[in-house]
């Protein structure tokens, strides 16, 4: 925080002397932004009277009062100037009775020694002059101020307060906004170009303390120091009526979500450490943490641990992960630790303990009517798989094990999402309620979580469909196939023993469709046994000797029908 240092005191006899008290008068507050080296302090001269005395660099008055109506000519001098003969650079005003003004001295004095303004506007030491300024907010609660662009070598651009709105759009250099009136809070205010992303600068503006407060919000200095005679480096500070300077400190700060999906059960609660700081204790399989802000632009070590753990020295895993300012994260902590103690992927893809990171994260919606989501397949022993909402469309096509989809945006309704192999529509791995109608405006992570084959992943938990909420919350979606039976079968077709090993008998009725034939397909939906059963055959004993443990799925195809069944075989 900078104040104003030497107001000289023959400010006041100067105006004194040209009877100001009984003439018109307006009110006028003066900022040094000009960010050139050769101008960090400079003496102001207001008609050939020494005003400011060594005026230094992001520093304010408060309001002072001048005469109106009549020219007032303000000089610019080098430092510990002798008259108002060493002024290097002259401007003359008149101002209006009962206004109330800022002047901002802004530019660099030789153009030619300083990067030239990507928009090719001039960046010659100036004034810029703004009425209507004011000296409070309009509500109480409420901050209310004008931003300037004064950085010389910026592009036009925007100023986005985080998750809120945007304050600044388009502002090119020299630009000075309107007045914005904002809650007295604490914002992060993004800077970026006019089109849109990259953010070139975050800044923590708090402005809880500011409530029924005005001030001017300036953009200063340069965003690229070593083209400019190294001055000083692109900042944001506020001028206050007062003449108190605040300068908004530049941070870098991204938001995660932290998802614990990892169905292993050495892994069913784990000590979560960052930057070896414990920052989640006993943090459980399918919990999960809202979003938080973490810091960005930084290398974060994010270690795993036991839940036992006493120190970062405990970790089991150790993941580095570097967080774009800005970014919109969800980290899920998927895969088994041992992977030779598990089944394998049927894809071959590696199941091995990791963080699956996905950036550009929605906290909502973008339509208030509908829910966003992204699927995510973190079952390990699955296949490629298809979600399909019933009668709807496919919403996931073809996703492998670690696959993240992109946003999913639907109306908030019901849905029934049925979990079938990618290359098998016909056959219902698993069908899920999903309850959507009350979501409207949410975003949510739906993942795929837990085993197919639970007794081949030692008895893990059971394959589940999961909703994260932005929020933290988590929800199992009920799952509408129960047992064995893929639709409502279990009056016609019959296997056991089930789950079996070396052979299982299937017994059907082919009452009202004769079967053709019958295929017994692994998870990936490759045929390993067909099988043609005699004419009016109900019952049928099937050698499994050759099949690994896993899942499988019986299909009995019939002349108008196809009837599935699951099979495990231990």
């Amino acid at each position: 925080m900078k104040k104003l240092k030497n107001i000289s005191l023959a400010t006041l006899a100067f105006l004194s002397s040209i009877g100001y008290a009984s003439a018109q008068t307006a009110e006028l507050q003066v900022i040094h932004n000009s960010a050139d080296p050769a101008a960090t302090q400079v003496d102001v001269y207001v008609n050939g009277t020494l005003t400011l005395d060594n005026f230094a660099f992001r520093t304010a008055t408060p309001f002072v009062t001048l005469p109106a109506g009549i020219p007032i000519n303000i000089g610019i001098a080098a430092p510990n100037s002798t008259s108002v003969n060493d002024t290097l650079k002259n401007f003359s005003l008149v101002l209006s009775s009962g206004q109330r003004y800022v002047a901002i001295a802004n530019g660099v004095l030789n153009p030619s020694n300083f990067a030239l303004n990507p928009d090719g506007a001039s960046t010659g030491f100036t004034l810029f002059i703004q009425d209507n300024i004011q000296t409070a907010a309009t509500m109480m609660g409420n901050v209310d101020f004008r931003v300037v662009h004064g950085a010389t070598d910026a592009p036009t651009v925007d100023v986005i307060a985080r998750n809120v709105a945007t304050l600044v759009n388009n502002a090119p250099y020299s630009a000075i906004t309107d007045y914005i009136s904002v809650p007295a809070a604490n914002y992060l205010l993004d800077v970026t170009p006019g089109a849109g992303s990259p953010i070139v600068a975050t800044f923590q503006a708090g402005l809880s303390g500011l409530g029924g407060g005005s001030a001017i919000v300036f953009a200063s200095g340069f965003l690229n120091p070593s083209a400019n005679q190294s001055g000083p480096a692109f900042g944001l500070y506020a001028a206050l009526a007062n003449g108190t300077v605040v300068a908004f400190p530049q941070t870098s700060i991204a938001t995660l979500q932290v998802i614990h999906n990892a169905a292993d059960p050495a892994a069913a609660s784990v000590d979560i450490y960052v930057n070896g700081t414990l920052a989640l204790d006993n943090f459980a399989f399918r919990t999960a943490t809202p979003f938080i802000e973490v810091p960005a632009d930084v290398q974060l070590n994010i270690g795993v641990a036991p839940p036992t753990s006493m120190s970062v020295s405990d970790t089991l895993k150790n993941f580095q992960v570097t967080l774009a300012n800005g970014g919109s994260y969800v980290a899920i902590a998927n895969g088994v630790l041992n992977p030779s103690s598990f089944a394998s992927n049927p894809d071959a893809i590696s199941t091995a303990f990791t963080l699956f990171l996905q950036n550009n994260m929605r906290q909502s919606s973008i339509n208030a009517n509908e829910v966003d989501f992204r699927v995510v397949h973190g079952a390990t022993d699955a296949p490629t798989v298809d979600v399909i909402a019933q009668g709807v469309a496919t919403i996931v096509n073809d996703a492998p094990y670690s696959a993240i989809t992109d946003y999913i945006s639907v109306p908030a309704a019901s849905y029934t999402l049925n979990v079938t192999p990618g290359n098998d529509n016909a056959t219902v791995v698993a069908s899920f309620n999903a309850p959507l109608s009350t979501g409207a405006g949410a975003s949510a992570v739906v993942l795929a979580s837990g085993f197919l084959n639970p007794t081949a992943n030692q008895n893990g938990e059971a394959f589940a469909l999961i909703v994260v909420l932005a929020d933290g919350t988590v929800l199992t979606l009920n799952n509408t196939i129960t047992g064995v039976d893929e639709k409502n079968i279990s009056d016609r077709v019959e296997l056991y023993p089930n789950p079996a090993i070396g052979s299982t008998t299937i017994s059907f009725s082919n009452e009202t469709d004769q079967i053709n034939s019958i295929e017994i397909n692994d998870i990936t939906g490759k045929i390993v046994k067909n099988i043609l059963p005699e004419s009016n055959q109900n019952l049928i004993q099937i050698n499994i000797d050759s099949f690994s443990s896993g899942l499988y799925f019986v299909k009995l195809i019939g002349e108008t029908s196809v009837m599935t069944k699951k099979l495990i075989v231990r």
